[in-house]
């Protein structure tokens, strides 16, 4: 049998960790993030040409999970949680660029891939287990949806998602509220690195993970961030094997974990080209790329909000997969855009060309327009689709946006989410309470 791949924290601990102990954390033990300790290699040859995301998804993971309890799981894991597709749509107006939809799953936002996948692997790792886990979730709008919709209803587990109170979209705080049953909601007066912070520090309480065991499904999680390879993965075999060329990609960047999932994907091998971060005004990556020494700094509110982060947790992963700034610096490019630019250019697109996007995807199409033609082919990465947005958009294309079923779904329930102050013990001191979640209390 083939010797499983080990994972380590970010910040040097000895401890080697199995896939299972990586899913079930989270976090590592020393506060850093677990990164496999080598990226397998692959070969488009490994993959069907003709296969459906879940086969992509269970080809490009299997190195992942090799002699895993879940290795001989991963085919049904990858069809349960990719049900849906992640198109690769021409752009009408020109003919070097498409669109990669990352929206059509459940809360119409990519975190979909991720979250269903990891709540997947939940199902099948704790099918024995009778302790309750309590998964937390910091959200600056699309990750907390996505993993409620992932969760809901499952045995034995609890989700509690926090979010900064006024820095979402109406309809993301709906959908953040909506689920009630295991999924219970906290407003937080405060930023989402305020959110970040709490739940890092819980994850950190050795005392607290005793009474309350915790994990995590933010893209802190390796369990979230693997998957999300396989759109880059899928999207880029298909492109070759119909061009024998590789595509080149702009991502919506707030907390890295998705611009990293590309950056890995084309480190193991898939024909993936130039990687651009478009950002918003939150200019922490943008600087750093263009010189800067990195400097985290206190995030400020946009229109692209769930992009709203001044200190990005998965720059510790890109650092130790790059770690010389001038090595790092070499393998991305990074912009920031406005919130007048991200305004215009959903409006000229709306007019000029029929084409919608939400305030996330139109940073990265404003940086495809600033391009111009290059000779390269180039995918947009869309994010999360534009009704999550009509606060934003539609007053900007004077017309309604159509919703997507699942999302007019969940709009049509009750929602409540309680109050919290932005504070480390405040979040400590409720996670201690007693669980009254009958679902989370079921074996």
């Amino acid at each position: 049998m083939s010797e499983p791949l080990h994972y380590r924290s970010t910040r040097g601990a000895q401890h080697a960790a199995r896939i299972e102990e990586v899913i079930a954390a989270g976090l590592a033990p020393d506060g850093g993030l677990y990164v496999p300790e080598a990226l397998p290699p692959l070969d488009v040859v490994d993959f069907d040409c003709g296969g459906t995301l879940a086969d992509t998804a269970a080809t490009l993971l299997a190195p992942f999970f090799r002699s895993s309890s879940l290795a001989h799981e991963l085919p049904a894991i990858c069809r349960e949680a990719f049900h849906f597709d992640v198109p690769l749509r021409p752009l009408a107006y020109r003919n070097d660029a498409s669109v990669l939809e990352l929206f059509h799953g459940p809360s119409a936002a990519f975190k979909d891939v991720g979250a269903r996948f990891l709540a997947a692997c939940f199902r099948r790792l704790r099918a024995e287990t009778k302790t309750p886990l309590t998964i937390l979730v910091a959200t600056s709008g699309d990750t907390g949806a996505a993993v409620a919709s992932a969760f809901h209803g499952q045995r034995g587990v609890r989700v509690v998602i926090l979010y900064p109170d006024g820095r979402v979209s109406p309809r993301q705080a709906h959908q953040l509220g909506c689920f009630g049953d295991n999924v219970q909601a906290l407003r937080v007066d405060g930023s989402f690195d305020d959110c970040q912070r709490m739940v890092k520090a819980a994850l950190n309480d050795t005392e607290l993970q005793r009474r309350v065991p915790l994990s995590s499904a933010n893209s802190i999680s390796l369990g979230r961030l693997l998957p999300q390879m396989s759109y880059y993965a899928h999207a880029s075999l298909a492109w070759w094997y119909r061009h024998r060329a590789p595509l080149n990609f702009i991502v919506p960047t707030g907390n890295l974990g998705n611009a990293l999932a590309c950056v890995w994907a084309r480190d193991m091998g898939l024909p993936i080209g130039e990687i651009h971060l478009a950002c918003n005004a939150n200019a922490t990556l943008s600087d750093y790329f263009d010189g800067s020494p990195y400097s985290p700094r206190p995030a400020v509110a946009t229109l692209a909000n769930a992009m709203d982060v001044g200190a990005p947790s998965n720059f510790e992963r890109l650092r130790w997969t790059y770690p010389h700034d001038h090595e790092l610096r070499l393998q991305l490019h990074a912009n920031s855009v406005d919130d007048a630019t991200i305004a215009e250019t959903i409006v000229q697109h709306a007019r000029d060309h029929g084409e919608v996007f939400c305030p996330h995807t139109a940073t990265a199409v404003h940086l495809l327009d600033s391009m111009g033609v290059t000779g390269l082919p180039w995918a947009v990465v869309a994010t999360a689709h534009p009704a999550k947005f009509d606060s934003v958009v539609e007053p900007l294309i004077g017309r309604r946006i159509e919703v997507p079923p699942a999302l007019a779904a969940m709009l049509q329930r009750p929602a409540y989410a309680e109050p919290m102050v932005a504070s480390d013990d405040a979040l400590k001191a409720w996670l201690a309470q007693p669980v009254e979640c009958s679902q989370a209390l079921a074996g």
